[in-house]
């Protein structure tokens, strides 16, 4: 059996989940930091990539450009003052990398459930984990919000409760650049708001984040912070803590280059989901994200809900991954949410079992807007055989 795995291995091209898409500009912008010799954490073009980026949000909104989402995150809760003993609520159903800066700080994570509409942070179970920490003289600091694949939270509803209890909002739109909720971007929404440029996201800067805020203080210190903090002076003098999370000009080459397609890359991705969603539609039990009123999804990646009980066969999410693996198709499961995890095995969690049936059913597929055609098909094919 081991064999035959990898002589299948062999025969048939890799198709990845969500591989990087260049646009051919970028090797311009590279150029140019060698020609300039500004191969460094700071230059000209994280400048321009910092105004890209708040161009294309809108809003009067300022960015600082970091070497990763989870660096922004964190400087995000320092320019909080988020430290030992404060509380900060996070969707479950997220990547670690929602979660982990937390803990970096001391502060103490406490996980929400996810709604089953667009599968991110429950407005109802926000309210009630609030109101059951203040009972206990520990009312939350922040909120990080997650937009789950590119899909928009329910954002009014979580505003107005922010609002109401007087709790910061961090929004996490690490998967969501692109995406909007009522034709304002996602990034522009929070307090302050971050964005990943890893590799598989719909741009990369190879390794990249930013930082985003309407309050250019909060900008301007998470600059100063991010390049160690070091103080005006002709010496290195330091007043604070500081970071090495500052983007390389070359990394910002990059993204430069890739801002240039960022609305084909959504529109690719969106194209992607349509087709999927054309293909599956007839076969029982399989379900997908769904935008609702206002929503605009980047559809970053595209994925599925298998209800064994309803699918032909009986076929369930860990059937259809191995089988697609099987054949050299990477398809990943839904974010295993994070009160499921070890690490956090002692966090409080306020919820149900909306996310843990989520990740039980779910599967990412196939979604990079530089899939061909015919690994597209081969795919598909592989799908509904298997769900046929």
């Amino acid at each position: 059996m081991v064999q035959s795995v990898l002589e299948k291995i062999k025969q048939e091209s890799k198709i990845w989940l969500s591989s990087p898409h260049m646009s051919g500009r970028e090797i311009e912008f590279v150029k140019d930091a060698f020609d300039t010799n500004w191969v460094a954490p700071l230059g000209p073009h994280v400048n321009g990539f910092e105004e890209d980026l708040a161009n294309y949000l809108n809003e009067d909104v300022h960015v600082g450009a970091t070497n990763s989402g989870t660096a922004a995150l964190h400087l995000a809760l320092i320019l909080l003052n988020i430290g030992k003993g404060d509380e900060v609520i996070c969707q479950s159903l997220t990547f670690s990398a929602s979660a982990n800066p937390i803990v970096y700080q001391g502060a103490t994570p406490i996980f929400v459930d996810s709604e089953q509409d667009t599968w991110n942070i429950s407005p109802q179970y926000l309210e009630t984990a609030i109101e059951e920490r203040i009972k206990k003289g520990k009312k939350p600091k922040a909120i990080i919000l997650v937009h789950l694949y590119g899909m928009p939270c329910k954002i009014e509803e979580i505003l107005k409760i922010a609002a109401k209890y007087e709790v910061h909002v961090i929004e996490d739109a690490a998967e969501a650049l692109g995406s909007t909720y009522f034709d304002r971007k996602l990034g522009t929404f929070g307090e302050i708001a971050i964005l990943s440029f890893n590799g598989n996201k719909i741009i990369t800067t190879s390794g990249g984040g930013a930082i985003v805020s309407k309050n250019n203080k909060y900008i301007e210190k998470a600059r100063f912070l991010a390049t160690q903090a070091r103080d005006a002076a002709p010496h290195y003098e330091h007043s604070h803590i500081g970071y090495n999370y500052r983007l390389s000009n070359i990394c910002a080459g990059i993204g430069r280059g890739q801002m240039l397609v960022l609305d084909e890359r959504v529109e690719e991705r969106r194209k992607i989901h349509y087709n999927y969603r054309s293909l599956l539609k007839t076969i029982p039990g399989i379900t997908f994200q769904e935008e609702l009123n206002g929503m605009f999804s980047n559809r970053w990646l595209t994925v599925i809900q298998l209800n064994s009980k309803a699918t032909p066969n009986n076929i369930t999410r860990e059937q259809l991954r191995l089988s697609l693996e099987y054949e050299n198709i990477e398809s990943r499961p839904v974010w295993k949410p994070m009160h499921l995890q070890p690490v956090f095995r002692d966090a409080l969690y306020f919820g149900e079992d909306v996310c843990e049936n989520l990740f039980k059913n779910g599967l990412c597929l196939p979604s990079g807007s530089n899939i061909s055609k015919d690994h597209f098909e081969r795919v598909s094919s592989n799908i509904l055989s298997l769900c046929s």
